[in-house]
């Protein structure tokens, strides 16, 4: 009698469970290799966010110093410790390509402002700040008004 192999069964459980395996390994490795990207992901937007808070806290601590338009020097790790956002955070003001030479702040000159009369005037300053993080860096660019005070000229009687 002849053997019909191709109606024999035996052995397709065993075919069907490593195709099964196969499919499962080849999901467990494209998970991996997706938590990792994700995991990276993440990692550089924390070190942008620092450099961002970087160059924010430069600009805050320029608002308190206004009317002095003089420069912050380059803060963080190593420094005055003035400006400690993260463990290797910096910033200072100017852009990014001012690392090394920190730009003053900027008068801008006066103007008037809705509500008050012409014998009051503002000061408009353009304050540039930057900050760096684990070789991440972010600018942020800030116009800010001083004032009221008395301009011009006040006639008494």
């Amino acid at each position: 009698m002849k053997a019909n192999y191709l109606r024999d069964e035996k052995g397709v459980a065993l075919v069907v469970a490593l195709v099964i395996l196969l499919v499962l390994t080849v999901i467990g490795f494209v998970a991996i290799s997706t938590s990792t990207f994700e995991a990276t992901i993440v990692g550089n937007e924390r070190i942008g966010t620092d450099a961002f808070y970087a160059a924010e806290a430069i600009v805050e601590m320029a608002y308190d110093q206004i009317p002095d338009i003089t420069e912050i020097p380059k803060t963080g790790e190593g420094e005055d410790n003035r400006l400690r956002v993260g463990a290797t955070s910096f910033g200072w003001t100017g852009t990014a390509s001012d690392k090394g030479n920190q730009k003053p702040i900027t008068h801008k000159g006066l103007h008037t402002m809705p509500g008050y009369d012409s014998s009051f005037a503002f000061s408009r300053f353009s304050i540039q700040a930057a900050g760096e993080s684990v070789g991440a860096s972010r600018e942020m660019d800030s116009l800010v008004s001083y004032g009221p005070f008395p301009a011009g000229t006040s006639y008494n009687n």
